[in-house]
């Protein structure tokens, strides 16, 4: 199975990075996308990094995660491209789906995907997921059936845990955990 990690102008950078590092260390096969016309993305904090490819050349068939990273604007940014938010519809019948930061918020659940779910998201968008149907919970990460939410840069490595725990077992995120000493 494919994992996507979707990349905007403005992405949190620890958020998209981290959680690729820790799923790669896991041996979870992830391709960062980009959702501009050229695969060069800049970060909320000037990093700029080279996606492996762009919306428009990956083949989305097959995948099992799809992951949005938060920042701002980046969330946004996900949030107006139509397209994308047209495959987590369609994906979420049938996949996963991982979100972080303001991400939960800004991005799924105008969507109606966290619509009765628990979910987290970065302090103070929490009535953007009431307003999306999801009742809010006050921890680092929630997993609440085929949905992952995390609240910001700090959690980002434990939400990539988690998505490795979820895919690949317990065993495998214990190990990468431990190689990673956290």
């Amino acid at each position: 199975m494919s994992n996507f990690l979707f990349l905007a102008n403005g992405f949190e950078e620890i958020e998209a990075l981290a959680t690729v590092d820790v799923l790669r260390r896991a041996g979870m096969e992830v391709t960062t996308v980009s959702i501009n016309h050229e695969r060069l993305v800049a970060g909320a904090h000037g990093i700029e990094v080279h996606a492996d490819v762009t919306f428009k050349e990956a083949d989305f068939a097959g995948a099992d995660w799809l992951i949005l990273p938060g920042g701002m604007p980046g969330a946004t940014h996900l949030h107006n491209h139509h397209e994308l938010d047209a495959l987590l519809k369609v994906h979420a019948a049938k996949g996963r789906i991982a979100a972080i930061c303001a991400s939960p918020a800004v991005v799924l659940a105008p969507t109606g995907l966290l619509n009765g779910k628990n979910a987290t998201c970065y302090p103070g968008f929490e009535d953007a997921l009431v307003a999306g149907g999801a009742n809010p919970v006050s921890r680092r990460v929630v997993v609440d059936g085929n949905i992952v939410t995390g609240n910001g840069p700090a959690s980002a490595i434990p939400f990539a845990l988690e998505i490795v725990r979820l895919t690949v077992g317990d065993a495998a995120a214990d190990q990468v955990a431990a190689g990673m000493l956290v």
